[in-house]
Formats: structure tokens, sequence, C-alpha cells
């Protein structure tokens, strides 16, 4: 059997959008996104939690260092905190910001930084938009 280790870091941020599809109708929209089209908008506090799948180091006995991993979460979610995601983060120009296309994003972004910076792989992204509700987006093997 072979064995793997997973490392989770967890990350807040606060960020607000609106569910809107510019191709369908005023009807259309409320009839399908209800109260998230309201035209201010509707904020939360996101729960990010990234894992990492790799074998701990020999020498340190870690995947990768924490001290290493936070600062390129915090890179990342730059565009993300404290920002309308509609108008602010140009990768929601032309597309809808639910909790679904926030994971992706987030997973294509940290993706390449831990590509770039690590001698680990990303697992998993999970995306908490409320207590009760998360999005999950990871590679399969």
């Amino acid at each position: 059997m072979k064995h793997t280790t997973l490392l989770t870091k967890q990350v807040t941020f606060a960020a607000s959008h609106r569910y809107w599809n510019p191709n369908w109708t005023e009807e259309k929209n409320r009839r399908v996104f209800g109260k998230c089209t309201s035209p201010y908008g509707h904020g939360h506090n996101y729960v990010l939690e990234v894992t990492l799948q790799g074998e701990p180091h020999p020498d340190t006995g870690m995947i990768m260092n924490l001290y290493d991993l936070k600062p390129i979460l915090m890179d990342v979610l730059a565009d993300f905190d404290h920002k309308y995601l509609n108008e602010d983060n140009p990768r929601f120009k032309h597309t809808i910001p639910t909790t679904e296309n926030i994971a992706k994003a987030l997973w294509e972004l940290i993706e390449v930084r831990i590509i770039e910076n690590a001698d680990c792989a990303l697992y998993k992204v999970r995306l908490y938009e409320t207590p009760e509700l998360y999005v999950e987006y990871w590679r399969e093997s």
C-alpha cells in the first residue's frame, strides 16, 4: 500500500459579489439567482483551505514550509480580499463569481505558485462561503 501525506493550511478573506448573467433578462436573473442579484452585491467572510500533497523532506520532515506557503496564499488573495469581485478582479469581468468559479480561479492561481516554489503538488482547495456551504476543487489522479 502506498502512503501519501496531505498538508492543509487555512486562511480567510472577505469579498463581495453579485450573481448576474448579462445574457438573461432581469426576470430570469432574479428567478435563478434570487436576492444574489442585488446591484449592490453582497459579501462573505470566506475560509479557504489549501491542501498540498507530497512526501515530507527527510531533512525537515515537512511537505512545504508554512513560512513559504503563507506568503504565496496572501499574494494570491490580494486580488480577492476586500474586493467587489465583479469589478475589482479581472477574472470575473465575464464570469459570474459563484463559489464554484472562485474556487477554480484560486486553484489556478495557487497551483502555478506551488509548482514554481515547492517540491509538492496542490491537491485540493476547499472554499467556504458560509459555515454551511463550501466547494471543493481538486486534482484527480
